[in-house]
C-alpha cells in the first residue's frame, strides 16, 4: 500500500514514534512517502531517505512557560512564507506519489490532503486522548479552563479519521467511537535497553532558570547526571554530585536505564520511556502547556512518579525521593510487550483501507 506519512515537528516524540511506525511499515513492504516539518525532518532524514519539508507550528517557551504572544507572532510570520511552499510541496506529490492512505501524526497537510483526496486517514498520537477519552474532572482541578481550550482545539485538529489510534500509559475511559488505545511507543534503543537500579538522578531540563533546582540537588548530595541545562557542553563537566552531560541518545538512554529515578518535564515520550523502564519520575510541565500537566497528574495517579508545578521547590524534590520505594512498587505491576499491540492495530487498520473498509 502507498502511504502518505505526515509528522508534526512541535516536540520530537512526534518524530521518535513516528520512526518506529514508519520502520513496522516499510517492513510490512508498504511503500511510505513521508512529509514532517521543524526538527522531525533531520531526525527522520537520518533514518530514512526522501523526507519532505513542509510548514508546521511551533511553540516558543522561556523559563518553562509557553509564551503566548511570541509563539502566536511567530508562527504567522512563518506561515506567511511556509504555506506556500505547503502548497509546491503538494504538486509535487501528487507527480511523484499516488497514496492510498494518509497516517499523520497530529500534522494537519497530510490530513488535509486525505481528506480533500477522500483517503482513508489514520491518526497515531497521544494528544487525542484530550479529545477521545472520558477524564475525571478533579484530576484537572485549577486546569478546568485550560483542559477545555485544549480540547477543542484538539479536536479541531484531525476531526473525521477513519480511526484514532491513542498510545498511552493511563487507560482513561473511551467515550467515542473508532478508537483504541495502545502503550506508549517504544524505539528500539528503549526495547534494547537493561535496566538496572543505580545511584544517581537522571536530571533533564531544557529550559534556562533552574538555579533553585541545582542549589537544591547540590544540598541533598544525590549523584545527579544533568542534560540540557548547558548546550553548549562538547564533554561532561563535574561539580561536586552534579556532572553535566552534552546530549548524546547512547548516553542518554544507558543514563535513563540506570538511573534511580528521574527529574524532567511533561513530555509523553520520555514519560512512556520512565515507565516502561520502570523508572519514577518526577515531572514538571511546562507551565501553560495542558497536556503534559495531565500527563503529570496521571502519572501521579497511577503512582508512577509525582507531579511537580516548579521545580524550583526543594520540598517537591526532597518529597518525591522520601517516596521512591512506594513509586518502584507501583511500576512493578506494569509491563507491554514491546510494540506488539501497536503493530497489530496498524496492520489490522490497513487491511481494512485495502479492502475499502475504512
Amino acid at each position: 500500500m502507498r502511504i502518505l506519512y505526515g509528522v508534526v515537528g512541535e516536540g520530537m516524540g512526534h518524530a521518535m514514534r513516528s520512526r518506529v511506525v514508519i520502520a513496522h511499515l516499510l517492513a510490512g513492504g508498504h511503500e511510505v512517502e513521508i512529509l514532517a516539518s521543524g526538527r522531525a525532518v533531520d531526525f527522520l532524514s537520518k533514518h530514512f531517505g526522501g523526507v519532505s519539508r513542509i510548514h508546521g507550528l511551533h511553540i516558543i517557551t522561556e523559563d518553562n512557560r509557553v509564551r503566548l504572544g511570541k509563539t502566536v507572532w511567530s508562527n504567522a510570520v512563518a506561515g506567511a512564507t511556509g504555506l506556500p511552499r505547503n502548497i509546491a510541496s503538494y504538486f509535487e506529490l501528487i507527480e511523484r506519489f499516488t497514496p492510498e492512505l494518509v497516517l499523520a501524526d497530529f500534522e494537519s497537510w497530510t490530513y488535509l490532503y486525505g481528506k480533500v483526496h477522500r483517503l482513508p486517514v489514520l491518526s497515531i498520537d497521544n494528544m487525542q486522548i484530550i479529545n477521545r477519552c472520558r477524564h475525571d474532572q478533579a484530576l484537572f482541578a485549577g486546569e478546568a479552563a485550560s483542559f477545555r481550550l485544549t480540547r477543542a482545539f484538539v479536536k479541531s485538529k484531525l476531526p473525521g479519521c477513519s480511526h484514532y489510534l491513542i498510545t498511552t500509559f493511563f487507560r482513561p475511559e473511551v467515550r467515542k467511537k473508532r478508537t483504541t488505545l495502545v502503550p506508549p511507543i517504544l524505539r528500539p534503543e528503549i526495547l534494547a535497553a537493561q535496566p538496572s537500579r543505580g545511584e544517581h538522578l537522571l536530571v533533564y531540563q531544557t529550559s534556562e532558570g533552574h538555579d533553585t533546582l541545582v542549589a537544591t540537588l547540590r544540598e541533598l548530595g544525590v549523584p545527579c547526571r544533568v542534560y540540557g541545562l548547558r548546550r553548549e557542553l562538547t564533554r561532561d563537566v563535574v561539580e561536586g554530585n552534579l556532572t553535566y552531560r552534552p546530549f548524546s541518545e547512547a548516553g542518554f538512554i544507558a543514563d535513563l536505564a540506570s538511573a534511580r529515578a528521574v527529574i524532567a518535564g511533561g513530555g509523553f515520550t520520555l514519560m512512556g520511556e520512565c515507565v516502561y523502564l520502570h523508572k519514577p519520575m518526577l515531572s514538571v510541565p511546562i507551565e501553560k502547556q495542558f497536556e503534559q500537566v495531565m500527563n503529570a497528574r496521571y502519572l501521579e495517579r497511577e503512582g508512577f512518579g509525582k507531579y511537580a508545578a516548579t521545580a524550583e521547590d526543594p520540598d517537591a524534590i526532597r518529597g518525591f525521593l522520601a517516596e521512591l520505594p512506594r513509586f518502584e512498587a507501583a511500576l512493578a505491576g506494569y509491563a507491554q510487550d514491546g510494540n506488539r499491540e501497536l503493530y497489530e492495530a496498524v496492520d489490522h487498520h490497513l487491511d481494512r483501507a485495502a479492502a475499502g473498509l475504512h
